[in-house]
């Protein structure tokens, strides 16, 4: 074997230097996303070299459609596709490269834009297959699947291939569904009518307009249906359309040596597995598959998707356990609080939290519990203007928990002791947050609720308050198999150390006590109410503003929301900034210094702009506007979702004020969360953001008019009674 020439030792040392420069900032797998990069085809550059020029360029493009490009949806159950991605981003890691995801909008485009040499591997659930492998070569298999015909759940009709003949079928361009449906059309069914997946629509718009019959089929690969079905019950397969085939990478045929490089690391990094099979082995085995599955609540003490992010407490604190042992973390949400153990006991996961208290029965049935990690008391919630005081002037209420949760256990123990009160059941299902909502608007009379879940609820100022305070505190543990000793004593020394640490206490400040994001509306800050001055930065809003055709007052009453004009503030969930950007946003966006009042407006103009663009440009213009306002708030997807909802009840999907928002409150509530696809959303912050933005921005279009009504060339004075009036709205008390 010859000895390497200086150049590669050159590559090699110096890959090796950003290897552990990037790993030192990658120690945390969760934060990745602030050490990869994003581009579009028009961003990227034609390089057409090997593995070892790609080490000597410090990036590794990795090629993608926008549906697998980061967290788009709540996960429910481990995702093959975000698995191959994740993959793909660690093997960039482990060579000192830094990943950068390149964004097609149309699945046709991926190979052409390989073979240009605009990236260098695809990550798209690529079918392997002989025409493909004249064109690119291939990794080993990541991934079998079968190619499947979905159709709407009420379409009994369409049971066989043979039924395709005479319908309407949407297929991207160039995929192995496209070919095979014009080799049917030619050969067997011509009346098939082929239908061409637009640019830039992704797999959800494909599948709605299946459910709403403007399309009768589609296809697609059975681990992609496997996610779509974890929330969506308006869809059926029919049948397969073909029978199993390899997934593999995608990489241009003059890099063998990236495809060596690939291998190797899959070969030893990666299994493919069934993703429905069951694990119960101990903690050495979860080491050894270097994954931990924990079962979650979707719910906002647990498990939430917020702007993008995965967030929740027990969420931080799983991700903690698994970084901390070099595991990668996958959360599976159950349907319901029963299977949280009877999964956990089938092998479907390795742990389960839910602030979950030890019982004696489940015991027995093989569940075994960590130390505690968290310790709460119990409160009967009342409404905040119900007169009770006191346990005893609760005898003549109705309290309703879920029958099989341990505040039916605690209730229960207090009427064995004489208590007067009469227990109502409720699902099974729904969330302690939720009950204490239906007490707030008067449905329910109490129900109870661990003290930090009812501190969430009243720092949304949610108008109940706790009539009667259980003197012992309850233990939450982790739940997992009494078979696993091993996990057990490692969950154990897991919540000695964290337990109260610094990491522990701010993670818990920041769920259950922080009241910033959801206080009423602020009365804000004048700089000069005389001369139409509104806030320090009108002069750069004014530029932005007019750059991406937003009306500069009302960004400016977004920027007092976000930030009450404090370039240095920061949220509890990591926003930063005037226009509150988080870091991946801000980093998609090019701000590269939020704190910079410029950059940080900018940025998040730009990224209105983009929100905007989410959205049907046929919309009413000032609609449009008000769903890109609670997309910035609580993510474009939660939108999506309750404009699906509204048009479900009979409202209008197209409209905000009075329908679309109706919508997204409900998406707080279990039964409609749990069929959208990005989950639940606490509804109200959404809604009160752009009820609140509406009233500051018309209260600064009144001023303006004011000022210019009253005061040419910006000089004069208002009337006395109406400056009274402005300093009175914009003033802080």
């Amino acid at each position: 074997m010859g000895v390497p020439d200086t150049t590669k030792l050159l590559f090699r040392g110096i890959a090796q230097l950003l290897f552990f420069s990037v790993m030192l900032l990658c120690l945390n797998p969760a934060n990745a996303y602030l050490n990869r990069s994003y581009s579009t085809l028009e961003e990227s550059k034609p390089f057409n070299g090997d593995f070892i020029d790609i080490l000597g360029s410090g990036k590794l493009r990795i090629l993608l459609t926008r549906d697998f490009s980061s967290a788009d949806y709540l996960p429910r159950r481990a995702s093959p596709l975000a698995e191959q991605q994740r993959i793909a981003e660690e093997f960039a890691l482990s060579h000192g490269l830094i990943p950068e995801l390149v964004i097609v909008d149309n699945f046709s485009k991926l190979i052409p834009a390989l073979e240009a040499g605009l990236g260098d591997i695809i990550v798209d659930n690529l079918t392997i297959n002989d025409q493909r492998l004249e064109k690119i070569s291939f990794s080993v298999p990541v991934d079998h699947v079968n190619e499947q015909v979905i159709v709407a759940k009420t379409n009994k009709s369409l049971q066989r291939v043979r039924d395709l003949n005479g319908k309407r079928v949407m297929v991207s361009r160039d995929t192995t569904f496209w070919h095979a449906l014009n080799w049917l059309k030619d050969n067997r069914y011509p009346e098939i009518e082929i239908l061409e997946t637009p640019d830039g629509i992704q797999n959800e718009t494909v599948l709605d307009d299946l459910a709403a019959g403007e399309i009768d089929a589609t296809i697609m690969d059975s681990n992609l249906v496997e996610i779509y079905k974890s929330f969506r019950d308006d869809i059926r397969v029919a049948t397969n359309f073909s029978s199993q085939r390899d997934i593999g990478w995608g990489v241009r045929k003059n890099a063998p040596r990236l495809v060596s490089e690939i291998n190797r690391y899959l070969q030893l990094e990666f299994q493919v597995e069934d993703h429905d099979k069951q694990f119960t082995g101990d903690f050495e085995q979860i080491r050894k598959r270097r994954v931990l599955r924990v079962l979650l609540r979707n719910n906002a003490a647990s498990y939430f998707l917020y702007r993008g992010e995965l967030m929740g407490f027990e969420y931080e604190l799983a991700r903690e356990f698994a970084d901390y042992h070099g595991l990668r973390l996958e959360v599976v949400v159950p349907p319901g609080y029963r299977e949280l153990t009877t999964w956990l006991l089938e092998g479907k996961a390795d742990i389960a939290m839910g602030f979950l208290e030890p019982d004696d029965l489940q015991r027995r049935l093989g569940i075994d519990y960590s130390d505690p990690y968290h310790y709460a008391k119990q409160h009967i919630v009342v409404h905040k203007d119900d007169s009770a005081i006191s346990l005893a002037d609760l005898d003549d209420q109705t309290i309703s928990v879920r029958s099989r949760s341990h505040y039916w256990k605690s209730l229960s123990r207090l009427q064995n002791g004489g208590a007067g009160f009469s227990l109502r059941a409720t699902d099974d299902d729904v969330e302690t947050e939720y009950l204490i909502q239906q007490v707030a608007h008067g449905k329910y009379q109490a129900t109870m609720a661990d003290e930090h879940l009812l501190n969430i609820e009243l720092a949304k100022s949610i108008p109940v308050r706790s009539a009667h305070t259980l003197e012992l505190e309850v233990q939450h543990s982790i739940a997992l198999r009494k078979r696993n000793p091993g996990l057990k004593q490692a969950l154990d020394e897991f919540v000695k150390r964290i337990y109260k640490s610094e990491f522990y206490n701010v993670t818990y400040l920041e769920y259950f006590k922080n009241k910033g994001s959801v206080q009423r509306l602020a009365r804000g800050r004048i700089v000069d109410p005389l001369t139409g001055q509104i806030s320090p930065y009108d002069e750069l809003v004014r530029k932005y503003s007019d750059r991406y055709g937003f009306d500069w007052r009302l960004v400016t009453a977004q920027m007092y929301q976000e930030s009450k004009f404090d370039p240095g503030a920061k949220s509890h969930i990591g926003a930063r900034g005037l226009m509150q950007l988080m870091p991946r946003t801000a980093k998609e966006m090019g701000v590269k210094d939020i704190s910079d009042p410029a950059s940080s407006i900018r940025g998040g103009v730009k990224y209105l702009d983009w929100l905007r663009d989410r959205f049907d440009a046929d919309l009413a213009i000032s609609d449009r506007l008000w769903f890109t306002l609670a997309a910035y708030n609580a993510g474009a997807g939660h939108v999506h979702d309750a404009r699906r909802l509204a048009g479900q009840l009979g409202h209008d999907p197209d409209r905000w004020f009075g329908h679309t928002e109706q919508a997204m409150l409900l998406l707080e509530k279990k039964q409609y969360a749990k069929k959208a696809r990005y989950g639940y959303v606490n509804g109200s912050e959404p809604v009160n953001y752009v009820r609140d933005i509406k009233q500051r921005f018309e209260a600064y279009v009144d001023l303006s008019r004011d000022v210019a009504m009253t005061s040419p060339g910006l000089s004069g004075r208002l009337p006395d009674r109406r400056l009274a009036q402005l300093l009175d709205v914009f003033l802080p008390r």
